[in-house]
């Protein structure tokens, strides 16, 4: 389940100030623009950008923009049903474990980010990168130490910008006691050409233990061949 533009990444929209840092020299007029749609030159859709920053002069016209994605993680398992038993009697199962139960809902890293990361690389990042412009990846800080080792460059070399977040209780005046606010924990300046092979360049396993795998299945379908039958007349 993914949702665009997650809730948990809006907190005080410190992305986007985070964001504007990497694209525009300081001082620029900008502000934020969601869900903009990024056709390819054909005018087919290559999907929208989630928030694109926008630098404007005294006149209010464009003078450079960069693109900001959200990545938000995937899930497996349920939560409906977890959520329909709390609500029954939210009183007494406010502090209720459902981490033992089936379907317990845990995070898919993997769907994320082939399902997810990958393609908004691919063609949005392609079309935005051919026109020498900017992107930021928002994700959170476990979903970022799933990916592979990204080579760094240089702030003023980058094509890319990963800001990573967590959320962290902080005590001091300015946050209430107890909550956790979201706060940007880490920030990793990459290329795009090497960024985008480190990301889809999987890693390959033993051809041993795909061979033994192989044997396994092939031992167990010579043990338990399928027993064909042909009907003559079968009406």
């Amino acid at each position: 389940m993914v949702i665009t533009c997650p809730i948990r990444f809006r907190q005080d929209w410190i992305i986007t100030d985070h964001a504007a840092s990497f694209f525009f020299a300081e001082g620029v007029k900008w502000t934020s623009l969601t869900e903009v749609r990024l056709n390819d030159a054909t005018g087919k859709p290559a999907g929208s950008i989630d928030v694109v920053l926008v630098a404007y002069d005294d006149a209010g016209k464009v003078v450079d923009f960069g693109a900001l994605e959200i990545q938000a993680v995937y899930i497996s398992g349920n939560v409906r049903e977890p959520f329909e038993y709390y609500m029954e009697d939210p009183a007494s199962r406010a502090s209720m474990d459902w981490s033992n139960k089936a379907n317990y809902p845990r995070p898919d890293y993997l769907s994320s980010s082939r399902k997810r990361l990958v393609p908004q690389l691919v063609y949005k990042g392609g079309i935005l990168h051919s026109w020498n412009k900017k992107i930021a990846v928002a994700l959170n800080r476990t979903f970022f130490a799933t990916l592979p080792t990204l080579k760094q460059v240089p702030k003023d070399q980058a094509d890319i910008a990963w800001l990573v977040y967590d959320l962290k209780i902080h005590a001091d005046d300015n946050h209430k006691p107890g909550r956790y606010y979201l706060t940007k924990v880490d920030e990793i300046f990459t290329d795009f050409e090497s960024a985008l092979l480190s990301i889809t360049t999987p890693l390959p396993g033993q051809i041993g233990d795909f061979i033994k795998l192989l044997q396994e299945k092939l031992d167990e379908h010579l043990e338990n061949p399928p027993t064909n039958q042909t009907m003559e007349r079968p009406f």
